[in-house]
């Protein structure tokens, strides 16, 4: 019995109390969804539901009440063996071996939709994340989320969401102008300027853009050749590296694009005329403090010219024009202040703020022998994704960038990360996924099958009744519910959790319960069953990590 099932039945009894007329549903009140967890303690059963709690008002009953009425219709559904009351009303819930085992059959039926739903379909959400400045490369901030924001959107389309990955390219404005001096600078043997930008990368660019430009510098506005020239090289840099990282994006939107476009000065015109901008002390300010921030917001300054936010304010509008109905922003740990910033914004066009999400990301620090890793041979100030990449590798970049809370600094040990161990998480959770597939093969090899020649399943789910067992089947149920957290939480790095979880759980069955016989014995009926358990493991080890844009090895 999957997670699904069992919450669907605790449903069909709490209706079935409604239509007995045990249960009376207070005027207007609906009833609550099911849901079903494991408990934290496995003695108290293999799941356990607060819908009696969840629905004490809308019966107007005491939720211990509630329990009671559930607990003998709860006991009478088929495969449950014991449903116990626990504290004010919370149900605890035991299946007989035979039901819990169905979920190894279940998952391996349902092969890659296990773990999939359809909660967010219908919903178009813009995830927008990385949007590094087109001035260099990208550093270890962007790469974390660059991983973290693949890693979301592909969990949020995994529970039927409509995800554009957008990136925003900051291409108006004085960085620009620097990155174009700086560029000028070096083709011309000349000092970088004191507020431009170093490293190796800006020789390169130099480099380029005179073999495509070769009189630049005799042009008659050599900076102005520079900027575009350059800023288009060190776009396709960017892009090509993301690319390496397995992230793609769908829109590359040009902060620039905005302002020729006349979108700005269009819609601030517009804000001038309602109440959401003020006029004082001969600039335009937005309200924003009506909505948390911690002041107004200039944004048509004293000089004519547009502050920051106003581009913010035309991209909004553009991305809700294109469909979004939730705009998600993935920002690094000093744009704090955009939060209630953004939500104005929406609120200032006459939109809900509720359409407005940021995520702020901490930072990232590579330590090695237990030394900060600081300089980038390229970038000369900053450690780059290349830099990440070129020593551990894709993958364990980005499963160690996820496998954290954005909200918490972290220390990358390139030192672990470099281990074919148990200490490198990466390592763990790929070697399980190559231990299933190697027991997949010698078990096939010895004759241990899924199906009979004529085509009948061999899977029996009572025999899986070993403690072990038990133990590895409860964290395949878990894994459903953990992506639909992390989707609900937009926090990837609990699918990462789980499958640490999940390999531990299948090691420590692996090193007790065969599924090849041992020498010439024969095949039993339970080395049949084991494999369609150990094959169920293997393809939710291989789902959660193709939610991680992580590779599963079949040989390690």
């Amino acid at each position: 019995m999957t997670p699904e099932e069992l919450s669907a039945a605790v449903s069909a009894c709490l209706h079935d109390a409604v239509a007995a007329g045990d249960l009376t549903l207070v005027d207007g009140a609906e009833l609550p969804e099911a849901k079903i967890e494991r408990p934290k303690n496995r003695e108290h059963g293999d799941w356990a539901t607060t819908v009696a709690m969840q629905a004490s008002k809308k019966f107007g009953r005491k939720p211990r009440e509630i329990a009671e009425i559930l607990v003998e219709r709860l006991s009478a559904v088929p495969g449950v063996a014991a449903v116990d009351i626990a504290g004010p009303g919370f149900l605890n819930i035991t299946l007989d071996a035979a039901a819990a085992g169905e979920l190894a059959q279940s998952i391996v039926e349902q092969g890659t939709s296990f773990g999939t739903s359809d909660v967010l379909g219908g919903t178009a959400i813009n995830l927008e994340f990385v949007s590094a400045n087109p001035t260099g490369p990208i550093h270890l901030g962007g790469t974390r989320w660059a991983a973290v924001g693949d890693s979301l959107a592909r969990i949020l389309q995994s529970q039927g969401a409509q995800v554009t990955r957008e990136y925003y390219f900051n291409d108006h404005g004085a960085q620009i102008d620097r990155f174009a001096r700086s560029l000028l600078a070096r083709a011309r043997n000349e000092d970088a300027p004191e507020d431009g930008y170093g490293g190796q990368y800006i020789s390169d660019i130099a480099q380029r853009v005179l073999e495509q430009h070769p009189d630049a510098l005799e042009s008659e506005d050599p900076q102005e050749v520079f900027r575009a020239a350059g800023v288009e090289l060190m776009f396709q840099e960017i892009k090509s590296s993301l690319h390496e990282f397995g992230v793609d994006f769908d829109v590359f939107f040009h902060e620039n694009s905005l302002f020729e476009g006349g979108q700005v000065e269009q819609l601030v015109e517009q804000l001038k005329d309602s109440d959401a901008m003020y006029f004082e002390d001969g600039a335009w300010w937005l309200r924003s403090t009506d909505y948390g921030d911690d002041k107004d917001r200039v944004v048509i300054k004293s000089d004519g010219n547009a502050a920051y936010i106003a581009g913010d304010i035309a991209y909004f509008k553009d991305k809700r024009g294109r469909g979004a109905d939730l705009c998600i922003y993935m920002l690094g740990a000093d744009h704090h202040g955009y939060v209630a910033r953004l939500k104005a914004v929406a609120a200032a066009l006459g939109d809900s703020p509720e359409r407005v999400e940021v995520l702020i990301g901490q930072m990232v620090n590579l330590v090695r022998e237990g030394v900060a890793v600081r300089m980038s041979k390229r970038a000369g100030t900053v450690v780059t994704m290349e830099d990440l990449v070129e020593v551990v590798g894709v993958d364990a970049a980005r499963y160690s960038l996820t496998r954290y809370s954005v909200d918490s600094n972290i220390d990358i040990d390139l030192d672990v990360l470099t281990k074919r161990s148990n200490e490198n998480p990466v390592f763990y959770v790929q070697y399980a996924h190559a231990r299933t597939c190697a027991v997949q093969r010698n078990a096939e090899a010895a004759g241990v099958r899924r199906f009979t020649e004529e085509g009948a399943s061999t899977f029996d789910a009572a025999l899986l009744d070993h403690a072990r067992e038990a133990d590895l089947l409860a964290a395949l149920g878990q894994y459903p519910s953990v992506v639909a957290q992390a989707a609900e939480l937009r926090e990837p790095h609990r699918v990462a959790r789980h499958l640490e979880l999940l390999a531990g759980t299948y090691h420590r069955w692996y090193d007790v319960c065969r599924v090849a016989p041992q020498g010439d014995g024969p095949v039993e009926p339970v080395h049949n069953s084991r494999l369609w358990l150990n094959d169920a493991v293997q393809q939710v080890l291989a789902n959660g990590l193709a939610l991680l844009g992580v590779g599963a090895p079949e040989r390690m």
